[in-house]
């Protein structure tokens, strides 16, 4: 198992998720004779997990039955243990596409938190390109350095205990691209251009405040960066519903419709007398938007270095 290669069967040491609902999941490390209880009843992993297919539904001691899935960087998101705030799904697929992630790009993070990110990253950049992870926190680099190694990514990333902000991403001159999620990132520009390769590349700052925002790109533009954007991606779920809308009687030119009589099969077209009124109406399905949203996720700043 591996968080950047598929693999078919379960094996021992393995991470895997335990799916019992579109609500309710759990990470689990798979260990000879260990045992993980569920609301179901247990999970024997030597005889239920090790061997099986990634996919098989497994029952449990008490007769329900859960789903045994392959881990993924999107099922890691909603199920990571929170050192930190992460970042979802809906801004990494933004920010991997906005920095021109690809097989083998070389990437300089800063900081790591709980690793959402940096999963994600390393899928895009495997087998060839590499990591290098900046963490201010010295228990929360060591617990994602472990990590990493039990996701069977740990050739592909390097972690850092320091302040990226005086001491930098511990490289030079090796970087496609720079991510930093810090609560000062216009400290650490400096640090980022000189991560940078000769050729230049992309630079994202996620920052939860507009005042963070303001001092980052006024630093990007004094280091001469180019290309400087900042957005905020929210999620909006429209409502599809039924509605009733009244078709007006255009005169026997229109099609059958005269004197807002009705001359189609109702059984075959949606179309019927409008109530107490003499014209047709017709039913129709229709997405509407939310008319307020609360939402704040973050802003998204984008620059790119120049080459030289």
């Amino acid at each position: 198992m591996s968080f950047v290669e598929y693999s078919e069967f379960i094996k021992e040491g393995d991470v895997v998720i335990i799916f019992l609902g579109h609500e309710s999941m759990m990470p689990i490390k798979v260990e000879a004779g260990a045992q993980t209880q569920t609301r179901y009843g247990a999970i024997r992993h030597s005889s239920d997990l090790i061997g099986r297919r990634f996919g098989s539904k497994v029952t449990c001691s008490k007769g329900g039955w859960v789903y045994v899935l392959h881990p993924t960087p999107e099922l890691w998101t909603v199920n990571l243990p929170h050192r930190t705030q992460i970042l979802y799904s809906t801004d990494i697929a933004n920010i991997t596409l906005m920095l021109d992630l690809k097989p083998g790009s070389v990437v300089c993070e800063s900081g790591t938190g709980s690793g959402s990110l940096s999963h994600a990253i390393l899928r895009t950049i495997a087998p060839s390109g590499h990591l290098h992870t900046v963490e201010f926190h010295a228990q929360r680099a060591e617990k994602a350095a472990q990590e990493f190694r039990d996701h069977k990514v740990g050739h592909l990333v390097t972690v850092r205990n320091q302040d990226v902000c005086k001491e930098g991403f511990g490289v030079v001159g090796v970087a496609d691209a720079v991510f930093l999620d810090i609560p000062s990132p216009w400290e650490a520009i400096t640090h980022a251009k000189k991560a940078f390769k000769r050729k230049g590349g992309r630079l994202c700052s996620f920052s939860p405040c507009i005042e963070q925002v303001q001092r980052t790109c006024e630093t990007l533009l004094e280091q001469g960066f180019q290309e400087i954007c900042t957005l905020e991606v929210l999620q909006r779920v429209h409502d599809v519903r039924s509605v009733t809308l009244p078709l007006p009687d255009f005169g026997p030119e229109n099609g059958g419709v005269e004197s807002g009589k009705m001359t189609t099969d109702p059984a075959s077209e949606d179309v019927r007398p409008a109530a107490n009124s003499g014209y047709l109406s017709v039913n129709c399905r229709t997405a509407t938007p939310p008319r307020e949203m609360a939402g704040h996720t973050g802003y998204l700043t984008f620059a790119t270095k120049p080459r030289g």
